[in-house]
């Protein structure tokens, strides 16, 4: 074959991939990097033997899809160099692929061409390509100052407790594993990882935490409007608005459901102020970030049942965050009450919401709780976890989450090869995925007759 045509092969190749695909691609590219860089055996600790292949691609795989399950305690098992590289792989998975792509191209003054530029809308989920390169200079610059901010925050504690340097790193760790709601966390000391607990009551390090969560977790497009449009309610599109209402209306109906239900368990031995403080940052980390200031595996089940469904919602459209997203069980929602109430139309905040967007929602709603459901099924048939905490690391997992009530470590290679797949489809999108792995360029053009079915 001529030097010619095996060019325009592969320009062929390139041309099919669809922007879903070349995403699906990158976060792959991405998590398969990530991994053989952790089997180095200086990523690991002095004293601590090289992790297997698969552990490494597990640990990847929850950086890069910004989850947070492990299998080996990051703090006592890999060494700065592995955890530098698993901070890269939270940062640049919590930013998108895309994301970096596109500002280093504008950094080097490159030109940012039509596909890179329909590529970076789809990874955020903006409606528009128009305006994208300053949303994307925003995004970059705005994730810089959060994280910057919550480091220096962060080192008041950190650094009087672990010394300057150790305060340093952990402070930085910590900013950018809540920003991106990965949930890693480094304080892990002989194998055994202890999140934040010892940092239950202390109110810097749990509201540092809290609102680096929440805002890494509003989205890269409701921070645009934030800033162009300022406190001007009125004036913020329907899915600005959705998202701050959805935000509140969880984080404090979660708080104050934990409060109670934690009353005889793990929040029995804490003053009033405590407990309020770790149902707050319960309920906010509970939706994407993975962090805990308690035992999980301690918690009354009214409280684990009411996770389960803040894991499965998780966080916004476009954001850092996992889960089906808030906007979607609005969606859901908004149609339902406005199907009971015989309404033709379902509004909110004085625009109506198409049925497209109900389609996108169920869709996404399904696909997820089935495949968390299928994997539980998987697990459950080669392990004798309770069905409790197994479905609570599923649906951890498929919302990319992180929180566990204990049994990742004792999974099987066939538990970590289900909670690897659910983890990079809660980050790439179920849906998206399979999209990207069906989608094609001529698709023939058949409607088949409609007939009506019962339902309900």
């Amino acid at each position: 074959m001529s030097k010619k045509k095996t060019v325009a092969k592969k320009h062929r190749f390139a041309v099919r991939l669809t922007h879903t695909q070349i995403i699906a691609l990158g976060f792959l590219i991405l998590v398969v990097t990530g991994a053989f860089l952790l089997t180095l055996p200086f990523a690991s600790r002095e004293g601590q033997p090289p992790v297997s292949f698969f552990d490494a691609l597990f640990t990847s795989t929850s950086a890069s899809c910004v989850t947070g399950l492990v299998v080996r305690d990051t703090g006592s098992q890999w060494s700065l160099f592995g955890q530098i590289v698993i901070l890269i792989l939270i940062q640049v998975g919590g930013l998108g692929v895309m994301t970096l792509v596109t500002f280093f191209l504008m950094a080097m003054r490159r030109k940012v061409g039509l596909k890179e530029r329909q590529i970076m809308t789809e990874s955020i989920n903006a409606s528009q390509i128009g305006g994208i390169l300053s949303i994307t200079k925003v995004i970059f610059l705005g994730t810089l100052l959060f994280e910057g901010t919550g480091a220096i925050l962060l080192s008041i504690r950190f650094i009087p407790r672990f010394g300057f340097a150790k305060g340093v790193w952990y402070s930085v760790f910590h900013s950018v594993s809540a920003f991106c709601n990965a949930g890693f966390d480094i304080m892990g000391s002989g194998g055994n990882s202890v999140s934040l607990t010892e940092f239950s009551g202390d109110p810097l390090v749990n509201i540092v935490i809290i609102s680096l969560i929440i805002i890494g977790g509003l989205g890269f497009l409701v921070w645009e409007d934030i800033r162009v449009h300022g406190l001007r309610w009125k004036r913020y599109r329907l899915q600005t608005k959705a998202v701050l209402f959805m935000t509140a209306v969880l984080v404090i109906t979660g708080a104050v459901l934990i409060f109670i239900f934690e009353r005889d368990a793990t929040g029995k031995d804490l003053s009033t102020g405590e407990r309020i403080l770790t149902a707050l940052f319960t309920s906010v980390t509970t939706r994407t970030a993975g962090f805990n200031t308690v035992d999980t595996g301690a918690m009354s089940s009214p409280s684990l049942i009411l996770i389960y469904m803040l894991m499965f919602i998780g966080g916004n459209s476009g954001s850092t965050a996992g889960g089906v997203k808030t906007t979607s069980i609005l969606v859901v929602i908004v149609f339902a009450v406005s199907g009971i109430r015989r309404k033709p139309d379902a509004n909110i905040f004085g625009r109506r919401i198409s049925e497209d967007a109900l389609k996108q929602s169920l869709y996404v709603i399904s696909f997820n709780l089935m495949l968390a459901i299928a994997g539980a099924l998987v697990i459950g048939a080669f392990q004798p976890f309770g069905v409790r905490d197994i479905l609570f690391e599923t649906l951890s997992a498929i919302g990319t989450v992180g929180m566990s009530t204990g049994i990742t470590a004792s999974l099987s290679n066939v538990g970590k090869a289900v909670i690897i797949a659910l983890m990079y489809l809660g980050r790439v999108g179920s849906v998206s995925f399979g999209l990207a792995m069906l989608e094609r360029k001529a698709r023939p053009a058949v409607t088949y007759p409609t007939e009506s079915i019962t339902v309900g």
